[in-house]
């Protein structure tokens, strides 16, 4: 076995240097104010915790990307946390005893098994917002809004948003009659949109020929605003739950494009990402630099319900460090000064000085006894020189 190199990281493990740190910690800053501004409290969930509460209800999606281990104490599987909205969502039922609308946020690092094909990364730091206790479309909308507000916060230009409802699927199934079987195995083909496979498939449910013509439909349904014109005639013989879900579309896209008319908005109705977590409407954001989301929401109702309080909920999410990662130029625009305090043994002054300027948020390095780099090689564009019995900031050069 060839011995490995000691400072090799495990594959989809990084670290952050310096200057990617603080360009990642003003971005984190920047959008907890954001989330502030909109009444959203921060909670800090742990990053361990028992398994059986991190894949609760509609969680159980992620038992395939979540680390186990057995607690040393007591014998109890325990689990890493892979996605921090569960845990979220026990503190708005367990922990938080008012009924009305609550408004959570979060950031921290989440652990894959795993990363995607795209993105390799299994370490990433999740940022997002819930807000619970709302089922009308006036929370979904804010949201929407908030998540948009973060991407432009961070600097992010040209964003697309795709819109889906989970709830068509569900009603359509259900008017259908399938089993449980059944509705996965259809829901894997129309994740795969291969017409060929789901036409096959239909035919051997033995369901109407009306209803095969709607399921076919479905992977046809991406576009812009005429899909949900399309939709309505499509759905025409459909329950009401389906004529209400593309309701709620309608009125989102018309709510957004109010206050963002130069928003790109797309609809698909085969969207079934997180299907077995959401329960309505559902949300992406994308951006020309990515070739997948760079921020994904929707509503999932009741998963408190396991713990004592089922709530409607609605939420969104990011991995911080992509944001960062994209937003990189921006905040590099950002100078950063440095300020060199040279070795003065006993001169109470100029630690005074020190304190003073590093009280007012100023960057200062102190000179080490024996060093042999200059102010320049350390970033710092000023030098403080005493001047008569006072110490004054000169530039560096």
């Amino acid at each position: 076995m060839l011995q490995r190199n000691p400072w090799l990281l495990p594959e989809g493990v990084d670290e952050i240097l310096p200057e990617d740190a603080r360009h990642l910690e003003t971005l984190r800053r920047q959008l907890l104010d954001v989330f502030e501004c909109w009444g959203f409290e921060k909670v800090v969930p742990p990053f361990i915790d028992y398994l059986d509460s991190l894949l609760t209800g509609s969680a159980h999606d992620l038992n395939l990307q979540t680390f186990k281990l057995t607690d040393q104490l007591n014998g109890e599987m325990l689990g890493i946390r892979a996605d921090m909205t569960p845990q979220v969502a026990r503190i708005d039922a367990h922990r938080l005893e008012n009924n009305q609308p609550s408004r959570l946020c979060y950031v921290g690092t989440t652990l894959h098994t795993r990363g995607d094909a795209l993105d390799k990364t299994r370490i990433p730091m999740q940022i997002g917002a819930e807000l619970f206790g709302h089922a009308g479309i006036d929370s979904d909308a804010e949201v929407v809004q908030l998540m948009l507000e973060v991407l432009a916060m961070s600097g992010l230009k040209n964003v697309h948003l795709d819109l889906g409802h989970v709830g068509i699927y569900r009603s359509l199934v259900e008017q259908a009659d399938l089993n449980k079987e059944q509705e996965l195995a259809l829901f894997d083909v129309l994740q795969r949109k291969s017409h060929c496979e789901l036409r096959e498939l239909l035919e051997s449910y033995k369901i109407p020929e009306a209803m095969q013509a709607v399921f076919l439909a479905l992977p046809k349904l991406n576009g812009d605003k005429s899909v949900l014109e399309s939709a309505q005639e499509i759905f025409s013989t459909a329950g009401e739950a389906v004529k209400k879900a593309l309701a709620e579309l309608f009125a989102l896209a018309e709510t957004l494009h109010s206050y963002y008319p130069e928003l790109t908005i797309s609809f698909d109705l085969a969207e079934l990402r997180g299907y077995h977590y959401h329960t309505g409407l559902v949300f992406s954001a994308f951006v020309p630099e990515m070739g997948k989301e760079i921020a994904r929401g929707g509503r999932y109702d009741n998963i408190g319900q396991i713990f004592g309080r089922a709530r409607p909920a609605t939420g969104f999410s990011a991995d911080l460090k992509k944001l960062a990662a994209l937003t990189k130029e921006n905040l590099s625009e950002q100078n950063v000064n440095k300020i060199f305090a040279p070795i003065a043994q006993g001169d109470l002054s100029l630690d005074e000085k020190v304190r003073d300027l590093r009280a007012n948020g100023q960057i200062v390095i102190k000179a080490l006894s024996g060093q042999q780099v200059s102010a320049q090689e350390l970033g710092c564009t000023q030098i403080l020189e005493k001047n008569d019995k006072n110490w004054v900031l000169v530039p560096s050069n």
